[in-house]
């Protein structure tokens, strides 16, 4: 999660610094008072991207994988192993640009949002390997 918050930080600040270097070049009495609504919004956004990343969590227990997210509106989804029907990374090509992965789980529920943004590849493609072993040894059972 630390590298999602750098990548959003990251991407804040190249915007603060261009428009910074666009204010700057104009220099005109009222610009001053734009600059500074540019850099408090900045220095909000990244305080709320910060915020948000944080908020992203899962856990595997012995039945079920729960995914919590939420800074202000807490979520808890529970996906017991047995329902899981497809266990996806993505890639996208943001995510690519920072070595980022995402576990995104199917069942058979269309309303059920169990994603995990922000992980490694390298973890990724283990929680995959590991949501799709636990899966299939709850399905057997059926």
């Amino acid at each position: 999660m630390l590298r999602v918050q750098l990548a959003a930080a990251t991407a804040v600040l190249v915007l603060v610094l261009v428009v910074l270097g666009l204010v700057w070049s104009a220099l005109q009495p009222w610009t001053w008072l734009a600059l500074v609504v540019v850099v408090l919004l900045a220095g909000w956004g990244w305080w709320l991207a910060g915020r948000y990343t944080a908020n992203w969590g899962y856990a595997e227990r012995a039945e079920d994988l729960w995914i919590t997210r939420g800074a202000v509106l807490h979520r808890l989804v529970v996906v017991p192993y047995g329902r899981m029907q497809l266990v996806d990374v993505t890639v996208g090509p943001v995510e690519r640009l920072f070595h980022l992965a995402a576990v995104q789980l199917h069942t058979a529920s269309p309303a059920t949002d169990a994603r995990i943004p922000g992980l490694s590849p390298d973890e990724a493609a283990r929680l995959r390997d590991r949501l799709t072993q636990l899966g299939e040894a709850e399905q057997s059972g059926l």
